[in-house]
């Protein structure tokens, strides 16, 4: 009796060890996100998961050859270490929304390419309309970089978090105050 009573608790405690194991490799999401297709499925999941009104959007790979698109998305003065990129701008310019993905190489220094996007991104690239946010973070070597208003930036940047099982690297935020800055000049009475 003992014998069988040993060999049942040794099964449920294995059974256990088994299901606890299974349960955590399943709760860290191993997502790959190595090509512009995919990429490009994230976006599509996490557009169609975000609960915000968004304009009408065009994502599309950038050829990060062309360092002047990789500037106006980025604000990175160059190209190196950076494989791919991917960005998500509104059809009609006039609104102030920008996302881009990057995939940059294994080797190169992610939180140094996240902190030059930081402090140099331009966050007033429209010509009458500004973002009121910024976030950054990074899934592996993949960059995410997103700017618009609060009420759309942040849902879809918390969408990106969940996407990849929330297997992010250090955050980054900004707002811009500049906005609150902002006042017309008196006007100037010619005599």
């Amino acid at each position: 009796m003992k014998k069988n009573s040993i060999i049942i608790i040794l099964a449920t405690v294995v059974i256990a060890i088994v299901l606890g194991v299974i349960l955590l490799t399943q709760s860290k999401k191993n997502v790959k996100l190595q090509t512009t297709e995919e990429i490009q499925a994230m976006l599509t999941s996490i557009y169609s998961k975000a609960k915000v009104d968004l304009p009408e959007l065009e994502t599309m790979d950038m050829p990060v050859s062309d360092e002047m698109q990789l500037q106006s998305f980025t604000g990175l003065q160059s190209n190196e270490n950076i494989e791919i990129l991917v960005v998500s701008t509104p059809l009609i310019n006039a609104q102030a929304y920008s996302l881009a993905v990057l995939k940059v190489d294994e080797k190169a220094n992610i939180e140094q390419i996240k902190q030059n996007i930081y402090d140099n991104i331009d966050m007033r690239k429209w010509i009458c309309v500004s973002a009121e946010k910024l976030y950054i973070t990074n899934y592996d070597n993949i960059i995410f970089v997103i700017m618009s208003s609060q009420d759309v930036a942040k849902p879809i940047y918390e969408e990106f978090k969940k996407y990849v099982g929330n297997n992010v690297g250090k955050e980054l935020e900004k707002s811009d105050t500049s906005i609150d800055d902002f006042s017309i000049p008196e006007a100037e009475t010619i005599n």
